[in-house]
């Protein structure tokens, strides 16, 4: 459960908005989309691969 101290004088909008940060670094969502539906090992191993791929290269044309 997420606890936002509210102060005096604060407005909802306020308090709303650090509910919603709150909420978005927790990664309930992102959970509940990659549990819909079965990844295989293998796969989530070669969507690393190549993300760990691209951002080597990237880091590479920054040196360049």
């Amino acid at each position: 459960m997420l606890i936002i101290p509210v102060k005096d004088g604060e407005s909802i909008e306020r308090a709303l908005k650090k509910y919603k940060r709150k909420f978005d670094k927790t990664g309930v969502v992102r959970q509940l989309r990659a549990r819909k539906e079965f990844i295989k090992p293998s796969v989530i191993k070669r969507q690393k691969n190549s993300r760990a791929i691209y951002k080597q290269s990237l880091v590479a044309q920054e040196e360049a």
